[in-house]
């Protein structure tokens, strides 16, 4: 072994610490870059040559090479923003992404997702995320995840009325009108309470239903109902409410011998009486009317009213949940499910290749992937943040000071031995 290989260890250390520094120059390059993670490089020495001398064989090292440059891929830290597609994931899972129409996956950490102008919700490159979709029954789809859009960003359909609550308390002490006395909303002596609701039909148009109640005979806790729409005749409902004792309902007369009122009665009627709106919307829309009511001693009043109706509306805004469900917003107060992002974990991480632009792709080395909902075993997803990079600063230079030092001490080498061939090449003279 020659004193020129100890040149070429000098040489094999000046290549190794220069590309320890690239390394080291790209984590703090990405020092702002949204889901970065760190590398780290991982040297290793060269195979060695025997020596013989008086005490037997020996080895002497060649020099360094670099063995791997490992992705270190650790918890980063999140940002608040403002935005509601921002999202950020805590524990071990990735985001899934595609080029639209291409069914090649890839992966990253960096949610600074928004949606394009054909809807799609994508990252800032136009890669699209992948999630499940929801179904018009508003159930999530068992199938293969896909790309998430929100094909319609126009009027949102009405969804005509089928079910009106009346929760309503009727005052115990109210004045008896009487048996035989018919409803007239003209005439305030003939029903003691009176409540409307906005209900819809299926062109989602507004209409007002108003329920009239008349206290028949205090001693039987009686009450007759009646109803009209948009203000047109009146019609009588059939069934009538009793009460308790203790002011429940109590439609079997039985005195609710547990303590606990009866169900809520329930009436079908048409809306309006004829069944026919006179404007192009659906004929023959019934509507259960529901009366929910008590019968205490304190003022006739409704305590709540819902109706399921609602009419047209605009999208007004599109976001995400923290449990990744990407919820379209209406301007008639209606909110959509569109679909759930999915995340990925891998069985070996360090399989994943750099693809540039914050992407990452999967390897034959990942092993198994797993691809599903979040949760405690794929992560957690968080709204309105961004994950950090994780390079450490302090850490990353003093790594550049000793790395720095190597090379020195490597190029010493260098010098030295040129130095000494130098003192060999003079002894001829």
């Amino acid at each position: 072994m020659g004193i020129q290989s100890a040149m070429f260890s000098g040489v094999s250390g000046l290549n190794t610490n220069s590309q320890a520094m690239t390394v080291i120059g790209n984590n703090l390059a990405n020092t702002n870059t949204l889901g970065f993670k760190g590398s780290r490089t991982v040297f290793s020495d060269l195979l060695s040559s025997s020596v013989f001398g008086s005490g037997g064989s020996s080895q002497v090292g060649r020099g360094v090479g670099l063995s791997t440059v490992d992705n270190i891929y650790s918890q980063g830290t999140f940002e608040t923003t403002s935005s509601d597609t921002d999202v950020a994931i805590e524990g071990e899972g990735f985001f899934v992404v595609s080029e639209l129409g291409v069914e090649t996956q890839l992966y990253t950490r960096a949610g600074a997702f928004r949606f394009d102008d054909e809807g799609y919700l994508v990252n800032p490159e136009g890669y699209v995320v992948q999630g499940k979709q929801f179904l018009a029954d508003g159930t999530l789809d068992g199938g293969d995840p896909s790309d998430i859009q929100v094909a319609s960003t126009g009027l949102i359909e009405a969804n005509a009325t089928t079910e009106l609550t009346f929760e309503t308390n009727l005052d115990a002490n109210a004045d008896e009108i009487g048996v035989g006395v018919a409803i007239n909303p003209d005439d305030n002596a003939t029903y003691n309470y009176s409540a409307s609701s906005t209900v819809y039909d299926s062109l989602g148009e507004q209409h007002l239903v108003t329920a009239y109640w008349q206290l028949e005979e205090t001693a039987t806790n009686t009450w007759n109902m009646a109803y009209t729409v948009d203000g047109a005749d009146i019609t009588a409902i059939g069934d009538q409410l009793t009460f308790d004792g203790n002011g429940l309902y109590d439609a079997d007369l039985d005195g609710n011998p547990d303590g606990v009122a009866d169900d809520p009665l329930t009436v079908a009627i048409p809306v309006p009486a004829d069944g026919d709106w006179d404007n192009g919307a659906e004929a023959g829309q019934e509507i259960d009317l529901v009366f929910d009511c008590t019968q205490f001693d304190s003022d006739s009043v409704v305590i709540g009213q819902n109706q399921d109706g609602y009419g047209a509306g605009e999208l007004t805004k599109v976001g995400i949940g923290n449990d990744g469900i990407v919820i379209a917003s209406y301007s008639n107060g209606e909110q959509v499910n569109v679909a759930q992002l999915v995340l990925a974990k891998f069985q070996n991480t360090g399989g994943l290749e750099l693809a540039g632009s914050n992407l990452l792709s999967a390897t034959d080395d990942v092993g198994t992937i797993r691809i599903g909902l979040a949760g405690a075993e794929l992560g957690n997803i968080f709204t309105n943040s961004l994950e950090q990079s994780t390079v450490d600063m302090g850490q990353e230079f003093v790594k550049m000071i000793t790395t720095q030092r190597g090379f020195q001490a490597n190029s010493k080498i260098i010098s030295t031995v040129d130095e000494m061939l130098s003192e060999l090449i003079n002894l001829k003279r």
